[in-house]
């Protein structure tokens, strides 16, 4: 009889795993987790983050920004991950699967970098987006592939300079409005405070958004000649807190904008761009509300922008500080499931020296 009730508590476990995880029998569960909403302007609809970068913890602030869009306005978000061969999140790897959630989504929110996702995830991605679907684009997505070789799918690299010229410099200049080009300061000596653009102070992306300020350093970017309309600039700081002084040195260069993207077949669909998002920069309330405001916006659904919605952390948020040199390591997707989860769980491990 206890062997039996052991046996059937066993069973619901896994079973709960699965649905928190993804859907029973889902065959990317390794892959993804599923935030359900119950209630707010976003019942209904689907938003998928991609996360796979090498440097800004895109694996912490995706699916934090998920629970808050889920919990908080009824979104159901499925946040997918780059793995490594056991299964665990790998941060920048391209063994990504599960982007097939994206043929049901109303929104799909990107931070890779440099990335060569199989084939027929870059289809997922391709079809999403020749539907004229909303995307949202955080940081390294400007240069998110680097998949030059790759014959079917090299125009999404981001130097793309082949015969196709409405991608030309890839995903990020055709989709989010810049490529990459360089970092503008000194990436983890000078942080960074967002001014927002005189004229865009009543942008609905910008509704109740105030005192920005984010730790990784800038980049070079002017959006402006993609059509771009640019939302905020980004004031180089001399330090790494939001009181140190500014560097006078450098003028303020776009770090947050909005655009329409255009294919061949006549697709189109809303953008929002920041050159922001490491994981310690969604700790910044004005940095965060900028992001759900800027999901909402993208799916057309600016009326139910509220400037003093709650944008508060859902869960326990711990991020790491943004690097090269170590990441929260053997931590499985189904290590984030359900709202009360740490994010991140793990202990930090250094690459190992070549």
């Amino acid at each position: 009889m206890k062997k039996n009730i052991t046996r059937l508590l066993l069973l619901c476990t896994l079973v709960l795993t699965q649905v928190a995880c993804g859907q029973p029998n889902d065959p990317y569960a390794d892959y993804r987790i599923v935030y359900k909403g119950d209630s707010g302007p976003g019942k209904g609809k689907n938003i998928v983050f991609i996360a796979s970068d090498h440097e800004y913890r895109s694996e912490e602030t995706l699916p934090a920004l998920a629970r808050i869009l889920a919990k908080r306005y009824g979104f159901n978000c499925t946040v997918v991950f780059g793995l490594d061969s056991q299964k665990n999140i790998l941060p920048g790897s391209s063994d990504l699967r599960g982007l097939d959630a994206l043929n049901n989504a109303d929104l799909m929110v990107i931070f890779t970098r440099f990335a060569d996702f199989p084939d027929e995830e870059m289809q997922h991605i391709n079809d999403y987006l020749e539907k004229g679907k909303p995307v949202v684009g955080l940081r390294t997505a400007t240069h998110a592939f680097n998949n030059a070789k790759n014959p079917k799918w090299g125009h999404y690299s981001y130097q793309y300079n082949g015969p196709n010229t409405t991608w030309r410099d890839g995903f990020g200049e055709t989709i989010l409005g810049e490529t990459w080009v360089g970092h503008y300061g000194k990436n983890h000596a000078q942080a960074s405070r967002l001014l927002l653009e005189k004229g865009q102070e009543g942008h609905p992306v910008l509704a109740g958004v105030k005192d920005v300020f984010v730790q990784c350093g800038g980049y070079n970017a002017e959006p402006e000649h993609t059509g771009s309309t640019v939302l905020a600039r980004g004031q180089v700081l001399n330090g790494m807190t939001p009181d140190s002084p500014a560097d006078t040195s450098k003028k303020e260069l776009p770090v947050a904008w909005v655009r329409n993207y255009k294919l061949d077949n006549g697709a189109s669909g809303r953008v929002f761009t920041t050159t922001h998002g490491a994981s310690e920069d969604l700790l910044n309330e004005g940095f965060r509300r900028m992001l759900v405001n800027a999901c909402f916006w993208t799916m057309g659904m600016e009326k139910d922008i509220n400037p003093q919605g709650n944008v508060e952390f859902v869960g326990p948020y711990q991020p790491t500080t943004f690097n090269f040199d170590g990441y929260k390591a053997n931590v499985k997707p189904a290590d984030l499931a359900g709202f009360e989860s740490l994010i991140m769980p793990g202990e930090i491990v250094k690459p190992k020296k070549k």
